[in-house]
Protein backbone atom coordinates (compact mmCIF):
# COMPACT_ATOMS: atom_id res chain seq x y z
CA UNK A 1 0.00 0.00 0.00
CA UNK A 2 1.41 3.41 -0.98
CA UNK A 3 0.55 6.60 0.88
CA UNK A 4 0.39 10.13 -0.52
CA UNK A 5 4.10 10.63 0.04
CA UNK A 6 5.09 7.61 -2.06
CA UNK A 7 7.50 7.62 -5.00
CA UNK A 8 6.09 9.75 -7.85
CA UNK A 9 9.01 9.09 -10.22
CA UNK A 10 7.59 5.98 -11.90
CA UNK A 11 5.04 7.78 -14.14
CA UNK A 12 7.73 10.32 -15.01
CA UNK A 13 10.13 7.54 -15.99
CA UNK A 14 7.46 5.94 -18.13
CA UNK A 15 6.88 9.20 -19.99
CA UNK A 16 10.62 9.58 -20.49
CA UNK A 17 10.95 6.05 -21.88
CA UNK A 18 7.93 6.59 -24.18
CA UNK A 19 9.42 9.82 -25.48
CA UNK A 20 12.74 8.12 -26.10
CA UNK A 21 11.03 5.29 -27.97
CA UNK A 22 9.20 7.69 -30.26
CA UNK A 23 11.30 8.22 -33.42
CA UNK A 24 12.57 11.77 -33.78
CA UNK A 25 11.85 13.66 -36.98
CA UNK A 26 14.85 13.58 -39.28
CA UNK A 27 15.75 17.05 -40.47
CA UNK A 28 16.34 17.29 -44.23
CA UNK A 29 19.45 18.90 -45.60
CA UNK A 30 19.02 21.94 -47.83
CA UNK A 31 19.61 19.78 -50.90
CA UNK A 32 17.11 17.17 -49.81
CA UNK A 33 14.49 19.82 -49.06
CA UNK A 34 15.03 21.44 -52.44
CA UNK A 35 14.57 18.11 -54.21
CA UNK A 36 11.42 17.41 -52.20
CA UNK A 37 9.93 20.78 -53.14
CA UNK A 38 10.75 20.28 -56.82
CA UNK A 39 9.12 16.87 -56.81
CA UNK A 40 5.97 18.14 -55.11
CA UNK A 41 5.75 21.21 -57.34
CA UNK A 42 6.19 19.05 -60.44
CA UNK A 43 3.14 17.02 -59.46
CA UNK A 44 1.00 20.07 -58.67
CA UNK A 45 1.99 21.94 -61.83
CA UNK A 46 1.07 18.81 -63.80
CA UNK A 47 -2.31 18.59 -62.07
CA UNK A 48 -3.28 22.26 -62.09
CA UNK A 49 -1.03 24.21 -64.42
CA UNK A 50 0.98 27.30 -63.52
CA UNK A 51 -1.82 29.75 -62.78
CA UNK A 52 -3.80 27.46 -60.46
CA UNK A 53 -0.75 26.35 -58.48
CA UNK A 54 0.08 28.22 -55.28
CA UNK A 55 3.10 28.36 -53.04
CA UNK A 56 0.73 27.69 -50.14
CA UNK A 57 -0.20 24.29 -51.55
CA UNK A 58 3.41 23.36 -52.30
CA UNK A 59 4.41 24.29 -48.75
CA UNK A 60 1.45 22.44 -47.25
CA UNK A 61 2.21 19.20 -49.08
CA UNK A 62 5.87 19.47 -48.08
CA UNK A 63 4.85 20.26 -44.49
CA UNK A 64 6.97 23.39 -44.39
CA UNK A 65 6.25 27.11 -44.14
CA UNK A 66 5.95 29.32 -47.22
CA UNK A 67 9.20 31.17 -46.43
CA UNK A 68 11.09 27.89 -46.87
CA UNK A 69 9.86 27.65 -50.47
CA UNK A 70 10.69 31.31 -51.12
CA UNK A 71 14.15 30.80 -49.64
CA UNK A 72 14.93 28.05 -52.16
CA UNK A 73 13.28 29.44 -55.30
CA UNK A 74 12.34 33.07 -54.76
CA UNK A 75 8.71 32.46 -55.67
CA UNK A 76 6.38 30.45 -57.87
CA UNK A 77 8.02 31.63 -61.10
CA UNK A 78 11.44 30.49 -59.95
CA UNK A 79 10.13 27.12 -58.82
CA UNK A 80 8.29 26.60 -62.09
CA UNK A 81 11.35 27.53 -64.13
CA UNK A 82 13.43 24.89 -62.33
CA UNK A 83 10.78 22.20 -62.86
CA UNK A 84 10.44 22.99 -66.58
CA UNK A 85 14.18 23.18 -67.14
CA UNK A 86 14.66 19.74 -65.61
CA UNK A 87 11.95 18.21 -67.78
CA UNK A 88 13.32 19.80 -70.94
CA UNK A 89 16.79 18.42 -70.25
CA UNK A 90 15.43 15.00 -69.26
CA UNK A 91 13.40 14.55 -72.43
CA UNK A 92 16.09 15.93 -74.71
CA UNK A 93 18.72 13.67 -73.12
CA UNK A 94 16.50 10.65 -73.70
CA UNK A 95 15.89 11.46 -77.34
CA UNK A 96 19.49 12.44 -78.05
CA UNK A 97 20.73 9.18 -76.54
CA UNK A 98 18.18 7.14 -78.51
CA UNK A 99 18.87 8.64 -81.93
CA UNK A 100 21.77 6.41 -82.90
CA UNK A 101 20.58 4.87 -86.16
CA UNK A 102 21.83 5.95 -89.54
CA UNK A 103 18.85 4.66 -91.50
CA UNK A 104 15.87 7.08 -91.57
CA UNK A 105 13.28 4.41 -90.80
CA UNK A 106 15.16 3.22 -87.71
CA UNK A 107 15.56 6.84 -86.69
CA UNK A 108 11.81 7.37 -86.87
CA UNK A 109 11.21 4.27 -84.78
CA UNK A 110 13.67 5.40 -82.14
CA UNK A 111 12.22 8.92 -81.93
CA UNK A 112 8.61 7.74 -81.72
CA UNK A 113 9.24 5.02 -79.16
CA UNK A 114 11.43 7.24 -77.00
CA UNK A 115 8.81 9.96 -76.78
CA UNK A 116 6.03 7.49 -75.99
CA UNK A 117 8.19 5.84 -73.33
CA UNK A 118 8.86 9.21 -71.73
CA UNK A 119 5.11 9.92 -71.66
CA UNK A 120 4.49 6.51 -70.10
CA UNK A 121 7.21 6.75 -67.45
CA UNK A 122 7.21 10.50 -66.71
CA UNK A 123 3.56 11.43 -67.18
CA UNK A 124 3.64 14.33 -64.72
CA UNK A 125 6.72 15.79 -66.37
CA UNK A 126 5.17 15.56 -69.81
CA UNK A 127 1.99 17.25 -68.58
CA UNK A 128 4.08 20.11 -67.21
CA UNK A 129 5.80 20.56 -70.58
CA UNK A 130 2.68 20.54 -72.74
CA UNK A 131 0.67 22.90 -70.53
CA UNK A 132 0.69 26.50 -71.69
CA UNK A 133 2.13 29.08 -69.32
CA UNK A 134 2.91 32.81 -69.43
CA UNK A 135 6.47 31.87 -68.49
CA UNK A 136 7.05 29.63 -71.47
CA UNK A 137 9.96 30.91 -73.52
CA UNK A 138 11.44 29.91 -76.82
CA UNK A 139 14.06 27.84 -75.00
CA UNK A 140 12.08 26.33 -72.16
CA UNK A 141 9.08 24.36 -73.32
CA UNK A 142 7.96 21.28 -75.17
CA UNK A 143 8.17 23.00 -78.55
CA UNK A 144 11.80 23.89 -77.97
CA UNK A 145 12.61 20.26 -77.17
CA UNK A 146 10.89 19.08 -80.32
CA UNK A 147 12.77 21.70 -82.32
CA UNK A 148 16.06 20.35 -80.99
CA UNK A 149 15.02 16.82 -81.94
CA UNK A 150 13.94 18.00 -85.39
CA UNK A 151 17.36 19.58 -85.98
CA UNK A 152 19.03 16.25 -85.29
CA UNK A 153 16.64 14.46 -87.63
CA UNK A 154 17.26 17.16 -90.22
CA UNK A 155 20.94 16.26 -90.57
CA UNK A 156 20.13 12.62 -91.30
CA UNK A 157 17.30 13.46 -93.69
CA UNK A 158 19.51 15.95 -95.49
CA UNK A 159 22.05 13.24 -96.32
CA UNK A 160 19.26 10.87 -97.36
CA UNK A 161 17.69 13.51 -99.62
CA UNK A 162 21.01 14.21 -101.31
CA UNK A 163 21.58 10.52 -102.03
CA UNK A 164 18.13 10.25 -103.62
CA UNK A 165 18.34 13.39 -105.69
CA UNK A 166 15.97 15.52 -103.59
CA UNK A 167 16.69 19.05 -102.50
CA UNK A 168 18.53 18.78 -99.14
CA UNK A 169 17.32 22.26 -98.22
CA UNK A 170 13.88 20.75 -97.70
CA UNK A 171 15.17 18.42 -94.99
CA UNK A 172 14.33 21.01 -92.32
CA UNK A 173 10.71 21.18 -93.45
CA UNK A 174 10.33 17.40 -93.47
CA UNK A 175 12.04 16.94 -90.12
CA UNK A 176 9.69 19.46 -88.50
CA UNK A 177 6.70 17.70 -90.05
CA UNK A 178 7.79 14.25 -88.92
CA UNK A 179 8.70 15.24 -85.37
CA UNK A 180 5.53 17.30 -85.10
CA UNK A 181 3.45 14.31 -86.14
CA UNK A 182 5.01 12.17 -83.43
CA UNK A 183 4.68 14.89 -80.79
CA UNK A 184 1.00 15.58 -81.46
CA UNK A 185 0.22 11.87 -81.48
CA UNK A 186 2.04 11.59 -78.17
CA UNK A 187 -0.17 14.27 -76.64
CA UNK A 188 -3.24 12.34 -77.78
CA UNK A 189 -1.86 9.04 -76.46
CA UNK A 190 -1.17 10.70 -73.11
CA UNK A 191 -4.92 10.63 -72.45
CA UNK A 192 -6.10 7.44 -74.14
CA UNK A 193 -3.11 5.12 -73.49
CA UNK A 194 -4.21 2.64 -76.13
CA UNK A 195 -3.18 0.89 -78.20
CA UNK A 196 0.15 0.00 -76.57
CA UNK A 197 3.05 2.31 -77.26
CA UNK A 198 4.88 -0.12 -79.56
CA UNK A 199 1.76 -0.35 -81.75
CA UNK A 200 1.38 3.43 -81.85
CA UNK A 201 5.05 3.85 -82.80
CA UNK A 202 4.74 1.21 -85.52
CA UNK A 203 1.76 2.96 -87.10
CA UNK A 204 3.46 6.34 -86.95
CA UNK A 205 6.49 4.94 -88.73
CA UNK A 206 4.25 3.12 -91.21
CA UNK A 207 2.56 6.39 -92.20
CA UNK A 208 5.77 8.39 -92.29
CA UNK A 209 8.02 5.86 -93.94
CA UNK A 210 5.68 4.62 -96.63
CA UNK A 211 5.11 8.23 -97.52
CA UNK A 212 8.82 9.06 -97.48
CA UNK A 213 9.73 6.05 -99.57
CA UNK A 214 7.57 7.29 -102.45
CA UNK A 215 8.25 11.01 -102.34
CA UNK A 216 7.72 13.08 -105.45
CA UNK A 217 10.78 15.16 -106.26
CA UNK A 218 8.62 18.23 -106.97
CA UNK A 219 5.17 17.77 -105.43
CA UNK A 220 2.30 20.04 -106.31
CA UNK A 221 -1.24 20.58 -105.10
CA UNK A 222 -3.88 18.96 -107.33
CA UNK A 223 -6.44 21.61 -106.41
CA UNK A 224 -4.33 24.46 -107.80
CA UNK A 225 -2.96 22.79 -110.93
CA UNK A 226 -3.97 24.44 -114.20
CA UNK A 227 -4.91 27.77 -112.61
Amino acid sequence: MVDGTGDQSTPRRRRTVAAAAKPSRVRMSATQRREQLISIARQIFAERGFDATSIEEVAARAKVSKPVVYEHFGGKEGLYAVVVDREVRSLLDRVTTALTAGHPRELLEQAALTLLTYIEEETSGFRVLVRESPLMSATGNFSSVMNDVAHQVEHILGAEFSSRGYDPKLAELYSQALVGMVALTGRWWLEVRKPRKETVAAHLVNLAWNGLSHLEAKPGLITVRGR
